[in-house]
């Protein structure tokens, strides 16, 4: 039967809605040029605490950020509920360029590259001198992320009322890069906390170290409204300590413009991530002698220039050994 006249209008016909949504696609995305800036200071499942102005905000990731993640010293871009009440959730809109990146790998063979800290000016290599025994192969190895990551390292050696210094600063108090002594006593009565902050006010700090050897004490000092829990023991058996910091937090230095940022204790440091040919300029007492060396040198070879020059007094034959040590585990890994 006809349901419409001869005549008929189109205002007249009835249509039915399909069921898909009828709204036009488009692939222009909102610039968000009205978006506040914030800074993250941790990230905890999916959900990122960030300073805007003077509020904490959480807030989360926008999808049209893909796979881009926002870590501990990203400067990103936020729309949304900015008060900071509680509840309130925001979103992280964009990632603005880094001028730095602290990367690590859990192994070397491991290809997944972790972001530990963004935008930081420098790294603090915390190391105890004893309890647990310091670890010079895992110092070179935070050095090379330092220099490939576009931080300025800095040394500080913990524990000094249980060992002396001497030895360490043999292999690196020449190199020109900063280092603090510090010893329990001179934690708990101030004195090492000034010598430590004179290295980081106005700058940002990331703090890396292997568990047990006071980093975590260290930056309560340097942050006393801000405690987190420390480690408690170091194992008598293995010699290292346990695990209590689970992730990156940055905290602003009282009385300065300067950041620290306290990152879990380390167990490995690998440098997947990192070429070969940049390991070198982790060492800057082998780099000069590196002049003689054949094209090419893998720098474990017969005519490798680094040996004499070593010989020479230029620089100390553990230094050459740990160079090498690196560079063979890289080799593994592209040989893989």
């Amino acid at each position: 039967m006809r349901r419409y006249g001869k005549h008929t209008d189109e205002d007249d016909i009835r249509t039915r809605p399909g069921r898909r949504n009828t709204r036009p696609r488009t692939n222009i995305r909102p610039k968000h040029e009205d978006a506040s800036e914030g800074l993250v200071l941790t990230v905890d499942r999916g959900r990122l605490t960030c300073l805007v102005e003077d509020r904490v905000v959480m807030a989360m990731k926008a999808r049209e950020l893909g796979r881009k993640a926002a870590v501990v010293g990203d400067r990103v871009a936020i729309v949304g509920d900015l008060t900071g009440r509680k509840d309130s959730l925001a979103r992280i809109v964009r990632i603005e360029e880094r001028t730095s990146v602290l990367r690590r790998t859990a192994d070397d063979d491991d290809p997944y590259e972790r972001v530990v800290v963004a935008n930081a000016d420098q790294l603090a290599v915390v190391t105890a001198l004893a309890d647990p025994e310091p670890r010079p192969r895992l110092i070179d190895r935070c050095l090379v992320a330092a220099y490939a990551g576009g931080l300025e390292p800095l040394l500080v050696l913990t524990k000094s009322d249980l060992a002396r210094p001497d030895k360490l600063l043999e292999l690196y108090g020449h190199l020109d890069i900063p280092y603090v002594v510090t010893s329990r006593e001179e934690l708990q009565n101030g004195t090492a906390v000034a010598r430590v902050r004179e290295q980081l006010d106005g700058k940002i700090t990331a703090f890396v170290g292997h568990s047990g050897v006071g980093k975590t004490t260290l930056v309560n000092s340097l942050v006393p409204k801000e405690q987190r829990r420390t480690t408690g023991h170091v194992n008598a058996v293995t010699g290292r300590g346990r695990h209590t910091t689970t992730s990156a937090l940055a905290l602003p230095l009282a009385g300065s413009d300067g950041w620290v940022i306290d990152t879990p204790g380390l167990r490995s440091f690998g440098l997947h991530h990192v070429d070969p040919s940049q390991v070198i300029h982790a060492f800057p007492d082998l780099e000069p002698g590196t002049e003689g060396c054949p094209r090419a040198c893998s720098h474990d070879e017969p005519d490798c220039a680094l040996d004499a020059w070593v010989a020479e007094g230029h620089a100390d034959p553990a230094r050459l050994y740990s160079l090498r040590r690196l560079l063979a585990t890289r080799e593994r890994k592209e040989g893989d």
